[in-house]
Order: C-alpha cells, then sequence, then structure tokens
C-alpha cells in the first residue's frame, strides 16, 4: 500500500473541516491501521489480504463518499475471522472518533439497493447506543475466499465501537455476491445520508436529550 493518503486536497493538506481520525489497533492475531474522512469523495487505499472484503470495504468508499484508508495484517493462515471482525472494530473506532459530538448531523439514514435479482435494505441511527439487528439469508457459504458468516462479525464490531443501531436485511437473493453487495452498498448509502449536515440544523444535536 502507498504511504500517500487520499484524505487530502491537491496542496496536500487535509481540508480543516473534515472529519477525519485515524486508529490503529494491534493484537497477537492482527495488525489494523484505519483511516477514514467521512467527508471525503469515495477514496479508497485497502489491503486486507482478503480480495472479496476489499471489494466490499471498496462499495463503503465509493457509494458512502467516505475516504478510507485501510491496512490489514491477520491470521489468515487460519481462517479471516479475526481480520474482518477486527477491521470492523477498528473501523468503527475511527467513525465514532471523527463523527465528534454529532452536532448538526441528521444523525438517521436509510437506504435500499438492488442488485440484479437482489435486493437489500439497511437503517442506521448514530444513537450512541450499540445495536445490530441483521437477516441475511446467504445462499452460500463462501464468496471467493470469505466466509459470508463473517459479514456479521464485520458489521457487529462496527456498531460496538461506532456506538451505532443497524438494521441489516436481504429482502431478496438468490446470489451470495448480489447479496453481500447489495448490503455494502446500502450501508454505505444510509451512512452517507446519516452523516450529513443538516442545514437547517447546524450546532443542534439531534436529540431531544440534548446529547448522544
Amino acid at each position: 500500500m502507498s504511504n500517500s493518503s487520499p484524505m487530502t486536497e491537491a496542496n496536500g493538506t487535509a481540508n480543516p473541516t473534515d472529519r477525519v481520525a485515524e486508529v490503529s489497533r494491534n493484537t497477537a492475531e492482527t495488525k489494523i491501521r484505519v483511516r477514514v474522512n467521512l467527508d471525503g469523495t469515495g477514496q479508497a487505499r485497502l489491503s486486507t489480504g482478503i480480495g472479496f472484503f476489499d471489494h466490499m470495504l471498496d462499495q463503503i468508499a465509493r457509494h458512502g463518499l467516505i475516504d478510507l484508508d485501510i491496512e490489514a495484517e491477520g491470521d489468515l493462515h487460519i481462517d479471516g475471522h479475526h481480520t474482518v471482525e477486527d477491521v470492523g472494530i477498528t473501523l468503527g473506532q475511527a467513525f465514532h472518533k471523527a463523527v465528534g459530538d454529532k452536532k448538526g448531523i441528521r444523525r438517521y439514514g436509510h437506504a435500499y439497493v438492488p442488485l440484479d435479482e437482489a435486493l437489500s435494505r439497511v437503517v442506521i441511527d448514530f444513537s450512541g447506543r450499540p445495536g445490530l439487528v441483521m437477516d441475511v439469508p446467504f445462499k452460500s457459504g463462501m464468496i471467493g475466499a470469505f466466509d459470508t458468516q463473517l459479514t456479521h462479525e464485520f458489521f457487529q464490531g462496527f456498531v460496538n465501537h461506532a456506538f451505532v443501531t443497524l438494521h441489516i436485511d436481504n429482502i431478496k437473493g438468490e446470489n451470495a455476491h448480489h447479496q453481500a453487495e447489495t448490503v455494502f452498498k446500502a450501508f454505505a448509502r444510509a451512512l452517507r445520508f446519516a452523516l450529513e449536515r443538516d442545514p437547517r440544523a447546524l450546532g443542534t444535536i439531534p436529540s431531544t436529550k440534548g446529547s448522544l
């Protein structure tokens, strides 16, 4: 992976208004580095060692207009579980750090995304309360070298550390690749809407409690 970051302007400096964060997680099983720009243009530099997982992370960047820089070294000689889960954890930590006090954001986001016969719906709330409800009946256990069970582990790690409530439903689908891709694309679009700054609510917390 190149040392250059996608989260820069043409002059090589970050926009001071961008919501940017970098987090590293090092364990006996994985070494993860994640950098995010929530106000990016959808650029991505991804290296997890699992090709299909990189493809799905790219969907988050492209369709969420979020710049992602992710490097992961994990115990892939065992399987992809620790790598995928720990990327989810670290990405969640980076989102939580980058979003800050949540003033002015829309907070809620939802999206339906189709791909041929597949259709998925994702709804997200930057509530401050971790919660995942996921119903994705994958038609295959593997997509390339990616174990489809790890989709749940990725999102569980993300919600636990981004402190969001997330509902994911694959409504239709016969091809596991299509099912996964619609899930990740819908997740990206829901993120994009929830994280947008609402021009009618700038500087305010989107909660009657006054905090999230």
